[in-house]
């Protein structure tokens, strides 16, 4: 029954409900990605800690978003041969934008609960050429991993499919592994440890407004995390499942299959949800000082009153 296992109706599916998907994506993705960096790189004079990490997951978006004009036109097309290293560099490129928007995500995430619940490390540790220099490090971190991609394209010298295709190797345990760890489980968990701990410190301070800022931009981040990749690296698990033969059943198969595609294909909405972020990060710039010098005297009032103790 395997043997005979048709996934047609699936890439015939997936042939047109890609394209409904990729256009407006990549149309809103475009737009409030450079309209993000105009704000980020002219219309703010100072940069800051907040700035520079949106600045950079605004680029990691253009990355992701980059691809996806030849991604939708690879669905319908079948590519000669000698696009392979075309295809591969592309491939490259997507998976950059979209694990980089993951860590550079996390490190937004770490920056603020340090800014906040540990308001006199954060003058040691914070500062904008430390934001600067971890944004550097996610890029050099993310472009060196997904370099071996060039190498996971199945062999041959015929015509093939751009973003479909990859060999065996890819499907490994210990690549599979990795990229569920440390590409999303790992930050996942720092994500939502940092974002309860801050709602928790802002929730127990007196702070009004700015608390009411901070707490959508924490949950505006996890929003554009846990929505698009939460389905995706689920959805490469089970595939994975299928690949070691833990799955054989036919009709669930076909299903995976269905599932892996439309969960990855969901994913690239990340570049809008970012748009959250960057709606209310202008008010996070203009309450970053008032938010840092009420969690100093929060915690001098507490330590005078536990050394008076």
């Amino acid at each position: 029954m395997a043997a005979n296992c048709s996934f047609d109706a699936v890439d015939n599916l997936m042939q047109s409900l890609e394209l409904v998907i990729y256009i407006p994506v990549f149309v809103a993705g475009l737009v409030l990605n450079v309209a993000a960096l105009l704000v980020f790189c002219v219309f703010l004079s100072k940069w800051n800690e907040s700035t520079i990490y949106m600045t950079s997951l605004a680029l990691m978006d253009l990355l992701l978003i980059f691809p996806l004009p030849f991604k939708m036109h690879a669905t319908n097309h079948i590519w000669p041969a000698h696009f392979r290293l075309f295809c591969s560099f592309l491939e490259m490129l997507y998976f950059v934008g979209m694990y980089g928007s993951i860590y550079t995500i996390m490190c937004i995430a770490l920056d603020r609960w340090v800014s906040i619940c540990h308001p006199f490390k954060a003058k040691r540790f914070r500062s904008p050429r430390a934001a600067l220099g971890a944004c550097v490090a996610v890029w050099v971190m993310m472009t060196a991993a997904f370099s071996p991609v060039y190498a996971f394209r199945e062999a041959g010298q015929g015509e093939f499919r751009c973003f479909h295709g990859f060999s065996g190797e890819v499907w490994t345990p210990a690549i599979i592994v990795c990229l569920q760890v440390f590409g999303f489980l790992w930050p996942a968990l720092v994500l939502i440890y940092c974002s309860v701990k801050t709602v928790w410190a802002l929730r127990e301070s007196e702070r009004q407004s700015p608390k009411r800022t901070c707490v959508k931009i924490i949950y505006s981040g996890l929003c554009a995390f846990l929505v698009p990749f939460t389905p995706s690296h689920l959805a490469i698990l089970l595939q994975f499942l299928v690949h070691q033969g833990v799955i054989t059943d036919c009709r669930v198969k076909i299903r995976v299959s269905l599932f892996i595609q439309m969960a990855l294909c969901l994913a690239n909405i990340t570049c809008c949800l970012d748009a959250l972020c960057y709606y209310f990060v202008a008010h996070e710039v203009r309450s970053a000082k008032y938010v840092l010098r009420r969690s100093m005297a929060g915690q001098r009032r507490h330590t005078f009153s536990s050394s008076e103790v």
